[in-house]
């Protein structure tokens, strides 16, 4: 494998498998509850990427079994990590924060934490209840772009330095920082998305997600693209685009997912963004057909790590 996969890095450093439990704790984003607007980032829909349970009457604790039921008395199964994904689990007073907390390390079997949030969401008495948590907690924290152009005119609403701030404040209690980035945004070019990769790989964040940027039914970009203002970069750009980027991140880093994954009726456009494991497996081939590897063109340059 030319980059280390999430899969790589538990077997070396947990000894097995993970499965992350979607929760709805029902945290609400300051792009969206009008404390910095309601529109929301151009790209986000409604939902808030979250299983919605909470609405339908499931408390964590419901969701966690029903949602567990499976791996219960089953040895073989993943590690389950709890992981508080929709919205923005740290908007809010620290006190929610700290109740919600408490629920989560009490569910059985729980074994891990991930926690979407922002970084203009964290502030220290928030990343003190975070560190203080008697499990692994894994922050999957949005920047998207470096490019301060580019995040005000996907209405971010924070800005580059807030996420550097961010990342090195959480990596000094110990917290572990997964980014989130998007290749494709309005206005990006190659050496943008490029600079952001580089961005990240000079902070002490723990892995990527890296997201094509599709177009989610319900928001604000669906709008703009049935206006015909904006295009989704192509399969063919948005592969050639990853076979540049992956060298440039250090060995070290995880990247936890190589693209976009739609939920079932989100998807507007392009059409190949449902293609998850065809992408994949177009990315890895256009790096072996470049004979290189994470970390090459930074910290790893004469030969591919073992994994």
């Amino acid at each position: 494998m030319r980059y280390r996969t999430l899969a790589a890095w538990c077997r070396r450093h947990l000894g097995a498998r993970t499965r992350k439990i979607p929760l709805d704790a029902g945290f609400s984003c300051p792009n969206r509850d009008g404390t910095l607007s309601f529109g929301g980032c151009v790209f986000c829909n409604a939902a808030g990427s979250g299983t919605g349970l909470l609405h339908k009457g499931f408390d964590l604790r419901a969701q966690w079994d029903r949602l567990t039921a499976k791996f219960v008395n089953n040895p073989e199964a993943p590690q389950p990590w709890a992981y508080l994904q929709s919205f923005s689990n740290t908007h809010g007073p620290a006190e929610l924060l700290d109740a919600v907390l408490a629920e989560v390390t009490g569910l059985p079997g729980v074994r891990g934490l991930c926690l979407g949030t922002r970084p203009d969401c964290l502030d220290p008495a928030k990343l003190d209840l975070l560190a203080a948590v008697p499990l692994p907690v894994r922050l999957e924290m949005g920047l998207q772009s470096s490019n301060d152009r580019t995040l005000i005119l996907i209405n971010r609403g924070h800005d580059a330095a807030c996420f550097a701030r961010a990342a090195i404040d959480a990596a000094a209690l110990g917290l572990t920082v997964c980014a989130h980035v998007i290749a494709g945004l309005p206005g990006e070019n190659l050496s943008d998305f490029l600079a952001t990769v580089d961005f990240l790989a000079a902070l002490p964040v723990w892995g990527v997600k890296f997201h094509n940027l599709f177009v989610a039914r319900g928001s604000r970009l669906e709008r703009i693209w049935r206006a015909g203002e904006y295009r989704p970069i192509e399969r063919a750009a948005y592969v050639a685009w990853m076979a540049r980027a992956i060298p440039r991140l250090r060995a070290d880093m995880v990247v936890e997912r190589i693209n976009a994954d739609p939920a079932p009726g989100e998807l507007a456009a392009p059409d190949w963004a449902s293609d998850k494991s065809g992408v994949i497996r177009d990315i890895r081939k256009a790096l072996d057909a470049l004979g290189t590897w994470q970390g090459r063109e930074r910290d790893a340059p004469d030969r591919m790590p073992e994994w």
